[in-house]
């Protein structure tokens, strides 16, 4: 039964193998490349038994590795296609390592690695997957969002090294302690031969990625003149593939060390016999190494002397994707409790705050326990009690083509002509077509004096495929242009939004500008998540209930941090169970309060 005892995804794979000797490097762990190749395998093992045919592997999104794994204990993959599309589909792995002889396992990292199915003869059309568990919604779900920051990465990364401004002290360091950035370049070349590629003959991603990370390594323990350990593995792309009797000349070079971590930058190219001047680039990678010391703790590396020209431009470029790889970590990688409610905006997190600002939303969408407190005129309110927050979100159905409403509720600088909740809307900065910030200023709440503004950042996203909503995300950033005034109380919200389905109908049948039939209005789910901190007044402060909204218009509901657990029974009594004239009060609070933050 789906979801239940004995479910298993059905393109799932499971790989376990035992470490050893021949597996492990010089400290007796097991090597990454290995590691790297027995991923890709899984994957690919995943990805070919939901195509049906042979895969390719086109990506791979950061990988960090917070265990190491040591000889004699048992490596285990499990790898999942999460969504398919046209001709890819993201496959999710995870790796954990066991130790036979006391039980104990721990979780080595996750990776994410986009394949591409490939017949010769005939295009690819991929069938598309059936999540069934609330996990596998809700990777289904955020997919798209991943896949569309896939496709923007090169172009930001781009643009961002172009315009960042960094701060280095090159001209300020000892030259007498540096070590020249030539000591440790690194050239290989590795002939493909028929162990290395698939059936198709193309050379396995995994075995480039092993060979990619042993030259890397070479060029690491030549700055640090020790053993480097392989933390991270920034996202890089395929360019295209490599053959048996293809040679690959792998090259690396550490761009930049830190105090506690350096950059090797990998670089692979292909030729065939006879052909060397006409090379192909098939593939660059940026690899974060460290050095342990006997506390497992790391050591200050020696500084790094650019060669001039090429060599300071990789020095800089390594500082500007350093600091943008702790951005990506900490807000795709960070978990919805320890976000803080307004992360300061800034060029080089936009994609990622964005990223996270619809996945959050969606992720809030798809659990699967939620719990129907009210329905009153066939407007439901929905509850949810996770960890701290007390979440809610409305659903109701509109007579409005989902596109217009879509329209409608995304266009925030319109908002203040039928939303009285917002008393003006200024549109700080157009970041891209889908997302904006806009500076929010509302009217005061009940016994509170002061005005609220909001800083928010509005994504908006169109469906990826037939079954998807239409998605409109919220969330707060903070701008040094826009800081806390006097005149204001600075009002914030965690995870806030809209979602729209089309009810009957599939989206592409439906011709823009007709009301639809009835029986096939769209279904517009409200779902928000904020911080509340005025829970206290709900007893007192009882405003008049709203109006009834006009045909068309949408409320949206927000939810509470609550600041104890032992506060979560009596509220969602209350607010749930409870019909006394105090409940209503509250229930009209909390309303009040989500027109606000929406």
């Amino acid at each position: 039964m789906a979801g239940g005892e004995g479910y298993r995804n059905p393109t799932e794979v499971q790989m376990s193998q035992l470490v050893l000797p021949c597996h492990t490097n010089q400290r007796g762990e097991l090597s990454v490349g290995q590691l790297l190749k027995w991923i890709d395998t899984t994957a690919c093992l995943s990805a070919e038994r939901h195509a049906g045919c042979p895969c390719v592997t086109a990506s791979m999104d950061d990988i960090y590795f917070e265990h190491t794994i040591s000889v004699g204990q048992v490596v285990n993959i499990k790898a999942k296609v999460n969504r398919a599309f046209n001709s890819s589909m993201e496959v999710g792995i995870q790796v954990a390592s066991e130790d036979l002889c006391s039980e104990k396992q721990w979780n080595v990292c996750k990776a994410l690695a986009t394949f591409v199915a490939h017949r010769e003869l005939s295009k690819v059309k991929l069938k598309q997957t059936t999540p069934q568990t609330e996990e596998e919604k809700t990777e289904h779900s955020v997919a798209a969002e991943r896949r569309r920051m896939r496709l923007l990465y090169a172009d930001t990364i781009k643009d961002l090294l172009a315009n960042c401004v960094i701060q280095d002290d090159l001209e300020s360091r000892d030259c007498s302690c540096m070590v020249p950035a030539e000591r440790t370049r690194v050239e290989s070349v590795e002939l493909v031969l028929p162990p290395h590629a698939n059936h198709q003959g193309n050379t396995f991603g995994g075995q480039i990625m092993a060979w990619m990370e042993n030259v890397a390594t070479i060029a690491a323990s030549r700055l640090c003149r020790a053993h480097p350990t392989l933390k991270t593995i920034e996202m890089f792309h395929f360019r295209g593939p490599s053959q048996v009797g293809d040679r690959l000349v792998l090259k690396a070079i550490v761009n930049n060390a830190f105090k506690h971590s350096m950059e090797v930058g990998v670089c692979v190219e292909a030729y065939r016999q006879g052909a060397e001047t006409q090379r192909r680039h098939i593939n660059s990678a940026f690899m974060t190494f460290v050095v342990l010391d006997a506390d497992d703790q790391p050591r200050t590396l020696p500084w790094i002397r650019p060669q001039p020209g090429d060599g300071e431009r990789r020095y800089r470029e390594a500082s500007a994707r350093k600091k943008i790889r702790l951005d990506r970590k900490y807000i795709v990688s960070c978990k919805q409790t320890e976000m803080p409610i307004s992360v300061p905006w800034d060029p080089s997190n936009q994609v990622y705050l964005s990223y996270n600002n619809v996945s959050s939303l969606k992720m809030l969408v798809t659990k699967d326990n939620w719990v129907l407190s009210s329905e009153i005129n066939q407007v439901r309110l929905y509850t949810l009690e996770d960890d701290k927050f007390l979440s809610f979100h409305m659903e109701m159905l509109v007579q409005v083509e989902t596109i217009q409403a879509f329209l409608l509720l995304s266009d925030l600088l319109r908002r203040p002509e039928w939303d009285k909740h917002y008393r003006s809307v200024e549109l700080v900065q157009q970041v891209d077509e889908d997302d904006a910030i806009y500076h929010v200023i509302s009217p005061a709440l009940g016994s509170d004096v002061k005005p609220q503004d909001f800083v928010i950042l509005a994504s908006r996203r169109k469906p990826c495929d037939n079954g998807d909503p239409y998605v409109i995300a919220l969330r707060s950033v903070t701008l040094p242009t826009h800081p806390e005034t006097p005149a204001y109380r600075r009002g914030e919200t965690l995870c806030s939004g809209f979602c729209f389905w089309r009810e009957g109908d599939q989206l592409t049948k439906v011709r823009p500008g007709v009301p639809p039939p009835p029986n096939s209005a769209p279904k517009a789910t409200c779902v928000s998540r904020a911080q509340c901190c005025r829970l206290s007044q709900s007893h007192t402060w009882a405003p008049p209930p709203p109006p009834t909204p006009p045909a068309g218009s949408l409320l949206a509901w927000g939810s509470l941090r609550v600041s104890g657990a032992e506060n979560k029974p009596s509220l969602r009594s209350d607010l749930c169970r409870d019909k006394t004239p105090g409940s209503r009060r509250k229930l009209w609070m909390l309303r009040a309060e989500a027109w606000v933050l929406i």
